[in-house]
């Protein structure tokens, strides 16, 4: 991001900061993209805790400061003319721009970063390859049914398809790198069971995931956007406190096998759509690492060495 528009960003959050009556409190966690930095740089200074609240992420602003953002700043959106959709939703054209993918080769080694918007070009996945990693959470409550979302019509890969609680990417950032025990991945994975379902982190543990396997596939979505993903899938077994997003989250529910099975039957039928990743996992391994979730033996199911392509 430039300077300039840091710039107005700051105009305008120190704006909508003097329209607030409520108390404010010192916060250390505001954060830009450095203009000179690949990463991310932080910037203190008091703000209102009702404007705009501190979330473990890092990401200290809400959306619906974003969204003042993109109807209230020209300039930033003039800088970003050339290369977002008019039509894209305020938050996911913030998130396509700000978010930094972690770019890996086909052995999961990290090769580079690019904007979530890049990387899901398929121009830009066809013509340079571009392979971004992944995770996709699997929920289960404590009677073992699976919690599954339906993305929000607003999203740009994928709108409206149903799949499995929740599938975002680890971002180019510090705490999301880290590669022992796959602690960037259950750090990221907590970061947007927050941001999209609003289960706070204290009812899902980073240490409670448990990382299964990894798969490489790539999916279109439509003429212009797509996936190209090294994915990790983490299981996890808790009860949680949910508020979802409609950010990003459309409807949510819990099912057991057979009304999954009902589900894909529905699919295959044309009724309903289910997202390419969860189709996957579904047809290639999810029934029997159910029966394993139930027992008790899922780690004797845990395969990280193999990345499994698929298509």
């Amino acid at each position: 991001m430039s300077a300039a528009i840091n710039t107005v960003i700051f105009a305008t959050t120190t704006k909508l900061i003097a329209k607030s009556t409520a108390p404010l409190k010192p916060c250390n966690r505001f954060l830009f993209n450095s203009p000179s930095s690949s990463l991310i740089k932080t910037t203190s200074f008091p703000i209102s805790a009702t404007t705009i609240p501190c979330y473990n992420s890092g990401i200290g602003l809400n959306r619906s400061i974003f969204r003042a953002f993109s109807s209230s700043s020209s300039a930033v959106n003039n800088t970003m003319a050339d290369v977002s959709d008019s039509s894209m939703d305020a938050v996911q054209r913030r998130l396509m721009f700000e978010d930094e993918c972690i770019l890996v080769d086909e052995n999961d080694n990290v090769v580079g970063h690019d904007s979530k918007y890049n990387c899901h070009l398929m121009e830009k996945i066809e013509s340079e390859n571009l392979l971004h990693r992944a995770f996709s959470v699997f929920l289960f409550n404590p009677k073992y049914e699976l919690l599954l979302q339906q993305r929000s019509a607003t999203k740009v890969t994928f709108p409206l398809v149903w799949t499995n609680a929740c599938c975002s990417h680890p971002l180019y950032r510090e705490s999301e790198l880290i590669e022992e025990n796959y602690l960037g991945v259950r750090n990221a994975a907590q970061r947007k069971l927050l941001d999209e379902l609003g289960i706070p982190a204290e009812d899902v543990p980073v240490d409670e995931f448990t990382p299964l396997g990894r798969i490489l596939y790539k999916a279109p979505s439509d003429g212009k956007w797509g996936e190209h993903e090294l994915d990790y899938l983490l299981f996890i077994v808790r009860d949680v406190k949910m508020h979802p997003n409609p950010d990003e989250v459309a409807d949510v529910k819990y099912v057991n096998r057979e009304e999954l099975k009902d589900l894909v039957k529905k699919a295959d039928a044309g009724e309903v759509k289910l997202s390419p990743w969860f189709r996957l996992v579904v047809d290639n391994f999810l029934f029997k690492w159910w029966d394993q979730v139930e027992q008790g033996t899922l780690q004797e199911a845990v395969d990280m060495k193999t990345i499994h392509k698929l298509t």
